[in-house]
């Protein structure tokens, strides 16, 4: 079967010391569930399996025992040429997205043909309650309308998000410190307003801060934005 062919190329591509690394930066998953294999080789990996006529096999099988079958499958969507069936592969296997690794790591190539579509189903993930599926919505505003599709409909969309998961909570950070790098005049007043809870709108800060498409004019007046409250 398809399922124990990809699982002894996963093993077979191991490495011990990547492994011990991913323990340690992927808390939420598993450790006996990480076999340690490299990013470079899964992409490959999902390159080639994307092809296979029982690549549905796959796909269907979730939730998926292994860390790397999550990558493969989240590379294998990324790379798929059909926007209603990403979505449909994406929305059954979003609620089975654990970590952060692989919520980040997938980009449907699609989406950037259909983006007068995709705030549907954008809205849908970001109210899924779901942490992941959370994240992944708010990663897909980042990435496609801060640009030329820029609308202030956006961050009014991630604004509106209030959780008590940190991976959550860390990709509206993001987001917003990556808007005030992208379109800073129109964004800067949810900060100025405090429409974050205080611990994003910190670490929002701390961000762009970091950020070397901030002007230290604009860092230097984001750190007097800075709040001393505590978060509740």
């Amino acid at each position: 079967m398809i399922i124990e062919e990809i699982r002894a190329e996963l093993s077979r591509l191991q490495d011990t010391k990547y492994r011990e690394m991913q323990v340690r930066i992927i808390p939420t998953v598993k450790p006996e569930s990480i076999i340690g294999v490299r990013t470079p080789e899964l992409r490959q990996m999902a390159k080639q399996y994307a092809q296979d006529a029982d690549i549905d096999v796959f796909l269907n099988d979730l939730p998926h025992r292994y860390f790397e079958e999550n990558q493969l499958h989240a590379f294998i969507l990324s790379g798929m040429k059909d926007y209603a069936q990403c979505l449909r592969e994406l929305n059954r296997f979003l609620p089975c997205v654990d970590n952060w690794a692989t919520c980040d790591q997938m980009s449907p190539k699609v989406f950037r043909k259909h983006r007068k579509e995709l705030p549907d189903s954008i809205r849908e993930w970001i109210g899924s309650g779901e942490t992941y599926t959370i994240r992944f919505g708010i990663g897909m505003l980042m990435e496609h309308y801060l640009d030329e599709d820029y609308d202030p409909v956006y961050p009014e969309m991630a604004a509106a998000v209030r959780s008590g998961e940190y991976y959550v909570n860390m990709m509206t950070a993001w987001y917003f410190a990556t808007a005030l790098a992208k379109q800073y005049d129109a964004v800067l007043p949810y900060i100025e307003n405090r429409r974050l809870d205080d611990w994003t709108h910190n670490k929002a800060i701390q961000k762009a801060i970091e950020s070397y498409r901030i002007t230290p004019e604009q860092k230097a007046y984001l750190k007097t934005l800075k709040t001393t409250r505590k978060s509740k």
